[in-house]
């Protein structure tokens, strides 16, 4: 049976992840980037077809951050291999690290994909 990686393992994962990217995409991030224990669902998720929150953009007034959500990993990813993990969290870092990106250039284009994809979700019975 495949177990799912603990939250230190994934932590560490992240930490690897994080090591390879360039120093610049951390500029501003003053919060840097965090791994939640739990899940969160997107206030707009249906019973049926539920749609987590695997990880955010955080722009506040006490800085900038990524919060990475383990219980949402935990959920959509339990029984995929370590390296189909390791995709799953890095498209997920890199999707938050363009939020980031974007939001310091004052640019939206990311942010207008996310919600081209939520009208899909919304349209889907």
């Amino acid at each position: 049976m495949n177990s799912f990686p603990t939250i230190d393992e994934v932590h560490q994962i992240l930490d690897d992840i994080a090591e390879e990217l360039p120093k610049e995409f951390f500029n501003k991030l003053n919060e840097g980037i965090i791994l939640l224990p739990e899940y969160k669902l997107h206030p707009e998720s249906r019973d049926k077809d539920k749609l987590y929150v695997m990880g955010e953009y955080i722009n506040s007034i006490t800085g900038r951050r990524i919060a990475i959500y383990y219980g949402s990993f935990e959920k959509v990813c339990y029984g995929l291999s370590r390296k189909e993990l390791y995709d799953k969290l890095q498209d997920t870092l890199l999707h938050e690290f363009t939020h980031h990106l974007e939001s310091l250039a004052g640019e939206k284009g990311l942010e207008i994909k996310d919600a081209e994809d939520m009208r899909k979700y919304r349209g889907k019975e």
